[in-house]
């Protein structure tokens, strides 16, 4: 069987590695395809001291991201008093529903935080009452809050 080849990646290819992954290929993949388009370029110790520059830089950021996301989360936990004003019918039943737009909305005015609507996650909610909102700041920090619907 043939030798294997190390490749350092210059750019995302699917179901091989992403920039800057050390991969092993065939020899054939890597002469005919990856090295003549400039996709991937042979592992030397240059490159290899580079990739793991690139690597560390990458940690730092990460955990720079973690540490705001942290500060962002106890920003919006201190706060209590998430309320949203709808229009009420019979039995207490709201007129449409309580969007994650309006979820964000609330916790620009409240805690003057920018929070994107697509990383909030919230029940189905049709009546008024307490209903508990999940945001996810970061891959690992995710912070819950109470948000109360009442009349106008």
């Amino acid at each position: 069987m043939a030798k294997r080849v190390q490749l350092v990646l210059n750019q995302d290819v699917s179901k091989l590695g992403k920039l800057g992954d050390l991969v092993e290929v065939a020899p054939g993949y890597a002469r005919n395809y990856l090295v003549p388009k400039k996709i991937a370029s042979p592992a030397t110790p240059g490159i290899l001291k580079q990739v793991e520059r690139r690597r560390e830089l990458e940690r730092q950021r990460q955990a720079e991201l973690k540490q705001q996301a942290t500060e962002q989360k106890a920003a919006l936990e201190k706060v209590t008093g998430y309320n949203i004003s709808v229009q009420v019918g019979e039995n207490e039943a709201i007129f449409g529903t309580v969007t994650t737009q309006d979820v964000a909305d609330v916790i620009k005015q409240n805690a003057s935080i920018d929070v994107d609507k697509r990383t909030i996650t919230i029940a189905d909610i049709s009546r008024l009452g307490t209903y508990e909102a999940e945001i996810k700041l970061h891959s690992e920090v995710t912070a819950k809050i109470n948000v109360q619907v009442v009349a106008k």
